[in-house]
């Protein structure tokens, strides 16, 4: 169907589920644009999805097709190549926006016969970067309309919320929506993992459990040993380090345990480590102690399709964990697919990370070895959680909840690909999102997948591309229309700030600086701060301003590719960052205060007995101190100060209000209220839901609570984005403000703990050291909120 729309003429966005045939929808109409003469542009967000769509048509040995990939990972003395002979360029949007449009006139060729635009994965498009990559496909539009060429826009996605208006978001053109998936899947079993609580305390005396990494490393080594073809999807560089590392320990451990043969029973406990623990914790499957809860999923909004008792039997073998090996000195007889015929040699061998910052070679070397069965397990950022294909994968591990549900399906659906069944499993963090999900697994299972949230009109996004698409080819009236209502008011801005020049026949760049600098379209703005190794001036990457103040502090913990450094100095002015190697057993977490003035309330409408606003606001951040944190625990080892300056950042907000007679509830006999620690614990419990309405990280978005704020006069709740401008996410809780804090109220009270833990409303990035916090005057303020 999507190849009939697009021979017609038709924009399209295919939205389907994993293993569907996206690759050949867009494939079909590729090839035969192609051989009529005409040339393709495919666009995705990672270097990794480029070169396998790149191996999957060079296997199809078509000789007309040229397809080359166009990205950071092309050799010099390829580019030429590309630009003038190829005919089916692979690219990221960030290679779009800095070499392929400002230098539009030496691809003028490939531009004149552009016949299609592929846009894969582009649910991955949101928020910040997805306005921006908005604004770049209009900027592609323009330059394609120079040299007389009107490509058809051809998006596919994972499944999402009304694909057609997220297509017309990002592209600015009328899109046809193709939803039916009728490919065939076997069941996928899926577990919702709890680490248990262990006897360490954090501030305040609260539990801290037991870490999803930590997890998710015994997890992977118990699939390993199963020769259980597996994926573990970590949230960051470092976790992916950390889980391959670990989990090659405990293979290491268990198998000179099975060399040395069966230990005596009830031996093997002192001479294993925690790595190797048994069942009892819930560590393994053969047991799903530890809190854990489980279910089983088709897929998103589909029917479960069978019961996962606690042995994940569904997956395909018998529960069995590393620590039965070190007992019995037996591995088991077959793995969850049935499999004997993989492996070899030491398993250890067998378990790799990959992620963002390694070589394309070692990335390539890699994906080949998971491919062929050579690795059977891989610790991963969401590096692999697009399109790449990886048939025969059985199993798959997430640690900690993605931002969506849309990704959660995509890693999921890493596995299965070939029709076997699966097994995924989501390990929650010590976080108030993933507590509320796996106590409430109907927020997942049978849900549809969210809405993809972008804002193109933000003129703090707008703006830097108006200025690059004016230095690509001046301006026009005509050209307003393709960049939107907002266009015109941003360009007198920047007329009046000396960045255009405005002549009669349209807006000009005058400058000799490279316009495309001015969009930072994976950061947060500002001009970038190098990271340099003090003992060799080595340049090791760099961080956006507003970052630097939380990632390269002074005592940060900071990683590139497989080495730690720590930051000795943060030069602001200098825009440098020093620091040293070293391998500390920590990660560190900045902590800021925030102040917020209210500048306008652009909606409102009554909440309960209070009210509920969405609006412009003025936020003051000051980073003041550094947590540092076992990697391993979780256990907090201390927190130190800092000095850094303030940032203002002018962005929206939705925030609640409670009139003083409401509050008279939320003192009942016997029960002491602590009206602030109330509202405070609220904020943060919210702000960590918010994620699950809203497609952003809990990182994204900030806030404040007051028992009177100045501007309101009453007790207020703000939650507001952490961009300029905004980025759509506090506008979504407004629009599911009743769906969002009832989910908020619900976390907080399904939380085991007694008065409040990570879990549930304290906060790893709170500038007043998570206090004052009163979880159950939480719960009863959040009662009175949501009662009609």
């Amino acid at each position: 169907m999507a190849a009939e729309l697009v021979k017609r003429g038709q924009n399209v966005i295919i939205a389907t589920g994993t293993a569907s045939g996206k690759s050949l929808a867009y494939l079909v109409p590729a090839v035969t644009e192609i051989f009529s003469g005409g040339t393709v542009l495919y666009l995705t967000p990672t270097k990794a999805l480029a070169a396998d769509q790149l191996r999957a048509l060079r296997k199809l040995r078509l000789t007309q097709v040229r397809a080359a990939t166009y990205d950071g990972d092309t050799p010099p003395e390829e580019r030429r190549w590309v630009r003038q002979n190829a005919n089916y360029v692979l690219t990221n949007p960030d290679m779009l926006h800095r070499s392929i449009l400002p230098r539009h006139s030496s691809w003028s060729s490939f531009w004149r016969r552009l016949r299609l635009v592929v846009v894969d994965e582009c649910h991955g498009y949101r928020g910040v970067f997805g306005s921006h990559v908005a604004q770049i496909l209009r900027r592609l539009r323009r330059v394609a309309a120079r040299y007389g060429s009107s490509p058809v826009f051809l998006l596919a996605s994972a499944t999402a919320s009304d694909p057609a208006a997220a297509g017309v978001r990002l592209t600015g053109l009328e899109m046809a929506e193709v939803t039916t998936d009728a490919s065939p899947r076997g069941s996928t079993t899926f577990a919702l993992w709890e680490p248990p609580l262990t006897d360490l305390r954090g501030e305040s005396g609260a539990p801290v459990r037991r870490t999803a990494t930590a997890e998710a490393a015994d997890l992977l080594a118990d699939l390993v040993i199963e020769d259980v073809r597996t994926l573990a999807f970590v949230r960051s560089r470092r976790a992916a380090e950390t889980v391959a590392l670990t989990a090659r320990r405990t293979l290491e451990e268990v198998e000179a345990l099975l060399d040395a043969g069966p230990a005596p029973y009830g031996e093997y406990a002192e001479g294993v480590p925690e790595e190797v623990s048994g069942p009892d914790e819930g560590q393994a499957f053969g047991d799903a102690g530890g809190g854990a809860a489980v279910g089983a999923s088709g897929g998103p909004g589909g029917a479960p399709v069978g019961a996962a008792g606690g042995a994940l039997a569904e997956g395909g073998g018998r529960g069995w964990s590393s620590a039965e090996a070190a007992e019995t000195g037996e591995a088991p007889e077959t793995g969850v697919g049935g499999r004997t015929d993989r492996g070899g040699g030491r398993l250890a061998d067998r378990v790799a990370a990959y992620r963002a910052g390694y070589l394309a070679d070692d990335r390539r070397v890699l994906e080949k070895a998971l491919r062929s069965g050579e690795l059977t397990g891989l610790a991963t950022t969401n590096a692999l959680e697009l399109g790449v294909d990886v048939s025969g994968l059985d199993a798959v591990l997430i640690a900690g909840w993605p931002g969506t549900r849309a990704s959660l399906w995509q890693q999921a659906g890493r596995a299965g690909r070939a029709g076997q069944d699966a097994l995924a499993v989501l390990i929650a963090r010590d976080d108030p999102l993933d507590t509320y999900i796996v106590h409430h697994p109907e927020a997942v299972f049978g849900r549809p997948v969210e809405a993809i949230v972008l804002d193109p009109d933000n003129p703090y996004v707008l703006a830097p591309h108006l200025c690059a698409a004016a230095a690509e080819i001046p301006l026009t009236e005509d050209d307003l229309e393709i960049f939107g209502p907002a266009a015109r008011g941003v360009l007198d801005d920047l007329v009046s700030r000396g960045l255009l020049r405005r002549r009669p026949t349209g807006w000009f760049w005058t400058s000799r600086d490279h316009a495309a600098d001015l969009a930072d379209i994976r950061g947060s703005g500002g001009a970038p701060v190098q990271v340099v190794e003090a003992s060799t001036g080595r340049l090791l990457g760099t961080v956006d301003e507003p970052s630097a103040h939380t990632m390269v502090h002074a005592g940060a913990v900071y990683l590139h590719q497989s080495e730690t450094f720590v930051v000795d100095v943060l030069d602001l002015d200098a825009g440098v960052a020093l620091v040293t190697a070293a391998e500390p057993d920590y990660a560190t977490f900045a902590r800021d205060v925030t102040d917020i003035r209210v500048m306008e309330s652009l909606r409102s409408r009554p909440f309960g007995p209070g009210t509920l606003h969405f609006g412009s606001v003025e936020v003051t951040r000051q980073v003041v101190s550094y947590l540092k944190r076992r990697t391993q625990t979780g256990e907090v080892l201390g927190e130190e100060p800092l000095d850094l300056p303030p940032r203002t950042l002018c962005t929206r907000a939705v925030w609640w209000t409670l009139p003083t007679p409401a509050l008279a509830d939320l003192v009942k006999p016997g029960q002491a209220a602590d009206l602030g620690g109330a509202a405070h614990a609220a904020e943060h419990a919210s702000i960590g839901l918010l994620p699950l309405f809203a497609t952003c990280d809990r990182w994204d978005i900030g806030g404040v609570s007051t028992e009177l704020h100045p501007d309101t006069g009453l007790l207020t709740v703000f939650v507001y984005d952490g961009h300029d401008g905004g980025a759509g996410f506090a506008e979504r809780g407004y629009a599911r403000a009743s769906d969002w804090l009832t989910a908020t109220r619900e976390a907080i009270a399904s939380c085991e703990c007694e008065r409040g833990c990570p879990s549930c409303i304290q906060s790893p990035k709170c500038g007043n050291g998570n206090e004052p916090l009163d979880k159950a005057g939480a719960i009863r303020l959040l009662d009175i909120l949501l009662s009609t």
